[in-house]
């Protein structure tokens, strides 16, 4: 069903209906409190029951660790050795189990409990006090408002105007506990959808942890276990035989040791080039390096000179050298404590700047953001674009979704878009990989001065996109886009097409036209508004896009049927909310599947969608108390010193 949106511009009306929306949250998030007490009861109950069972384990490995197994003779076989020592192993292994557990009731009051309840506490309580203040300032708000009214015109001028200036006072004390209240509400609604999930996640991290551990514990005990039954087999089959023939027997058993290395004490060592500063240039000098994670000390050895130079430094930063800022290749930059400045280092090949880099925490270098525009070099750079990835990687696992090196990307776009020649542009397939590829290619409509699908029609499609009746959908779209720009049109063409031709393999790729809706909608549509509703309807952006790629051939094939009647968009004030899925593929749908992977902010999907919802509650909330007309929107169109149209760009994006 979905809660109804709270507009702020609401607060000063304070109208009925504003008062049945604001009541559908405080039902919702008490709902919510009441299930997160229920879930911090049943999770103490667990967590007791794990305590408990920990407990039981423990006594009984220590019993077998404290039994002493006795065998006959003055010298023990190497069987006899192993079946003395298994209660010591098992009891080992039990312990070793039980530590991980003990971690995870240790840390579960932090990590699952104390989170649940500070999120109720603070949070949902932060909304009744709300409430509470809201309420109180409603009722003082009104009886003011009634004695005000009720003053006789007769009293004096200067009373009269007094009575006003407080009136004026008391209404705006009114507005404000109202636009916080409402402010709370908003916050915490979209905080639940992460504040009391991450704790779950957290704890079931935890125990899945604890599970694992037993997996790897039994894997490592598996030779031990087969040596052990091998040795049970031996004493159960000479059980009856002379001493003598179980001796001979021992000594054929031996099993041979295996070859152990101890591993390195350094996470990462081996020669580098250092870049020295001389009086006439710069020279490279090779030292023996080594670096340790845990206390970030980089050690620098030249080995040329005796005696030996050593100079140790704890490492602050790592950011991997572009390489048309160098004339050397496999460089990196770093920057240590004890110096200012930064040192730059050569690795003996890429891989082993890739080791280096991973070793302590290598950033890539910042990308640049530009602005596009629809022109000769842009339908260029798509359509070459769009070549090579359906050459050579259009059934790629994934496509489109996962991102490339922003560093690549950032050198794809400098290479082609500094181009004084658009019309030669030149793509070499061997220099490009299919992701650095796709990701230039989301990059370039993400920073056109405006998006493909124009801020003149974006209400318009989103209004489409929510009629009920599939068939109505499709026609209005298809309206729509035959009023966009010519090049808008040719472009958006040109992109569909190839999209479908993506959607085709997706038995494959697995990017159906619902993943490649939700890739898009955000990249060719966005709004021009800054409103708690505009956040709201990414999905219907998606919704728009995928409609447009599953209907691609119709919509630019056909002319559209201006004949066709359609219905007006619900009114969400005046008539019940959907309470019906929308669905756009009229065959079956497949499930989004990817490779697991926990991805908490990617920019091409809508988890983007909470985190610019909470940044702009806080924008709207200090623009409040100024006045309303004074909001501005993100993305307002800017001019560049060319004169050319352009777009701000959130830090964030």
């Amino acid at each position: 069903m979905g809660l109804p949106t709270l507009e702020f511009s609401d607060s000063f009306l304070d109208s009925p209906e504003f008062r049945e929306r604001l009541q559908c949250h405080e039902i919702e998030l008490d709902r919510t409190n009441r299930f997160i007490k229920d879930l911090i009861k049943d999770g103490n109950m667990l967590i007791s029951a794990l305590r408990s069972l920990s407990l039981a384990v423990q006594r009984f490995s220590q019993s077998l660790q404290e039994f002493q197994f006795e065998c006959i003779g003055d010298a023990e076989t190497d069987d006899e050795i192993n079946i003395a020592q298994s209660l010591k192993e098992f009891s080992q292994l039990l312990s070793t189990m039980e530590e991980e557990r003990k971690r995870l009731i240790q840390n579960a009051d932090d990590v699952l409990i104390s989170p649940l309840e500070r999120f109720r506490k603070e949070q949902i309580g932060a909304v009744k006090e709300g409430k509470k203040q809201f309420d109180k300032e409603t009722e003082r708000y009104y009886s003011v408002l009634e004695k005000h009214l009720s003053l006789s015109s007769k009293k004096k001028e200067s009373q009269l105007h007094e009575a006003d200036s407080q009136m004026s006072k008391d209404r705006q004390i009114f507005y404000d506990a109202s636009l916080q209240y409402v402010f709370k509400i908003q916050e915490v609604q979209e905080r639940k959808k992460f504040e009391f999930v991450e704790p779950l996640l957290a704890f079931l991290q935890g125990l899945f942890t604890f599970y694992h551990e037993g997996y790897e514990l039994a894997s490592e005990f598996e030779p031990y276990k087969q040596q052990l039954q091998f040795n049970l087999q031996n004493a159960r089959n000479n059980f009856e035989s002379t001493r003598a023939e179980v001796e001979r027997l021992m000594k054929r058993i031996r099993s041979a040791e295996e070859d152990f290395k101890a591993p390195g004490c350094f996470t990462m060592e081996g020669y580098l080039y250092i870049q020295e500063k001389r009086p006439l240039g710069s020279v490279w000098t090779r030292y023996y390096c080594t670096y340790e994670k845990s206390s970030k000390m980089f050690t620098m050895s030249n080995t040329e000179v005796r005696p030996a130079n050593r100079q140790m430094f704890r490492l602050r930063s790592c950011v991997r050298r572009k390489t048309d800022s160098i004339d050397k290749r496999f460089c990196f930059d770093i920057e240590v404590v004890e110096r200012h400045g930064v040192i730059t280092l050569q690795a003996l090949s890429e891989a082993n700047r890739r080791l280096w880099m991973e070793a302590m925490d290598g950033k890539e270098p910042k990308m640049f953001c530009f602005t596009a525009f629809l022109n000769e070099a842009g339908y260029n750079f798509v359509k070459r674009c769009i070549e090579l990835v359906e050459m050579r990687g259009i059934t790629t696992l994934g496509l489109y979704r996962t991102g490339g090196v922003n560093s690549k990307v950032q050198r794809l776009m400098t290479s082609v878009f500094a181009s004084t020649a658009p019309s030669d542009l030149q793509l070499d397939a061997d220099t490009w990989d299919n992701k650095t590829i796709t990701s230039g290619l989301k990059n370039y409509f993400r920073c056109l001065a405006e998006p493909l699908l124009t801020y003149r029609l974006h209400k318009d499609f989103i209004k489409a996109a929510k009629y009920d009746d599939q068939k109505h959908r499709v026609n209005a779209i298809h309206a729509l886009v035959h009023k966009l720009p010519e090049k808008n049109r040719t472009m958006l063409d040109i992109l569909t097409k190839h999209l479908l031709r993506v959607s085709s393999h997706s038995d494959q790729n697995l990017m159906t036209v619902s993943n490649l809706g939700m890739i898009f909608g955000p990249t060719l549509m966005r709004s021009q508004e800054e409103t708690v509703a505009a956040m709201m309807n990414i999905k219907f952006q998606n919704i728009v896009v995928e409609i447009i790629i599953e209907n691609r051939n119709k919509i630019f094939g056909e002319a559209p049927d201006l004949s066709v009647p359609l219905p007006q968009a619900p009114s969400s004030r005046s008539t019940p909310r959907r309470n019906k899925a929308i669905c756009l593929s009229s065959g079956k749908r497949k499930a989004r599947l990817y490779p697991p992977a926990l991805c908490l902010a990617d920019n091409d999907s809508e988890t983007l969608c909470s985190f610019i919802l909470f940044h702009l509650l806080q924008t709207i909330a200090v623009s409040s108390s100024h006045h309303l007309s004074q909001w501005r929107t993100i993305g307002q169109p800017q001019h560049h010193a060319d004169g050319q149209p352009g777009v701000s760009v959130l830090p964030f994006l």
